[in-house]
């Protein structure tokens, strides 16, 4: 019987004596140095002709031309607007300029409904709200 239950003691001996104590060395601490900070390239500007009032424009000034946007995602420092109509689907992709925290647009697609590419400017003509 003193068999089994020295072997669930633990630390306790088989003959009764006191417990053994383990000394547990003290956590190393180590200095991770911590990664340099991310640079990011400054967006590409698509410069079309036709794009003129939409390259450049913010959110709010692309609502003033196009309506409430079907679809606002924004990702990270991005963020892509999407108006749709029967002509097309536009999308305006949006990012921070240098020197600056405001958003604006930088690149225009355009599409049909089954995915066929469709002329940018001709887009946001068809789109453009009456005045």
């Amino acid at each position: 019987m003193s068999l089994l239950l020295a072997s669930c003691g633990g630390g306790a001996t088989s003959s009764g004596g006191p417990a053994q104590v383990r000394s547990v060395a003290p956590p190393v601490r180590t200095n991770v140095p911590r990664p340099a900070p991310v640079t990011r390239p400054s967006a590409q500007i698509q410069m079309i002709p036709g794009l003129e009032s939409v390259i450049g424009a913010d959110a709010l000034q692309l609502g003033r031309i196009f309506g409430t946007p079907r679809l606002d995602l924004i990702e990270d420092d991005a963020r892509k607007l999407q108006w749709t109509g029967t002509a097309c689907i536009l999308d305006v992709y949006l990012y921070p300029q240098p020197g600056s925290s405001r958003a604006t647009a930088t690149y225009v697609d355009a599409r049909r409904g089954d995915g066929r590419d469709v002329d940018r400017a001709a887009c946001v003509a068809a789109l453009r709200k009456a005045p």
